[in-house]
């Protein structure tokens, strides 16, 4: 069973860091395409990041310079550091993990697994 845990989420200032983690279990996230993407209310759900097996990674143009993808692959573990956050930042945040990556990597219906979300607030 697949199953995908969040966490790291919390309120800031603007301005601030956060560092979220996904943990996962009955899936390799070496052998994986593993995303973060946000849904910010009123708001259709965004891709934000991903990660790939070898490092490969892809950010949405809002948020280059600032978010920085990585995977620890012995503690099964994908983390989105967000620095120098903006209040449009805010949005629930969800780890998602699909096969290998595709030329089109933030179409959130190619993605069959989800964890729960956690709640990012910039303030």
């Amino acid at each position: 069973q697949v199953q995908l845990v969040e966490s790291g989420g919390g309120t800031v200032q603007a301005g601030g860091s956060l560092r979220l983690s996904c943990a996962a279990s009955g899936l390799p996230v070496s052998s994986r395409c593993m995303a973060w993407f946000r849904q910010a209310p009123g708001k259709v759900r965004e891709g934000v990041a991903v990660v790939e097996a070898g490092g490969w990674t892809k950010y949405v143009e809002s948020v280059k310079g600032r978010f920085t993808v990585s995977q620890d692959n012995a503690k099964n573990t994908v983390y989105l550091q967000m620095d120098s956050l903006k209040d449009e930042d805010t949005a629930m945040y969800y780890c998602a993990a699909r096969g290998a990556c595709s030329s089109v990597v933030f179409r959130d219906n190619d993605y069959p697994y989800w964890g729960q979300g956690t709640q990012v607030t910039v303030s």
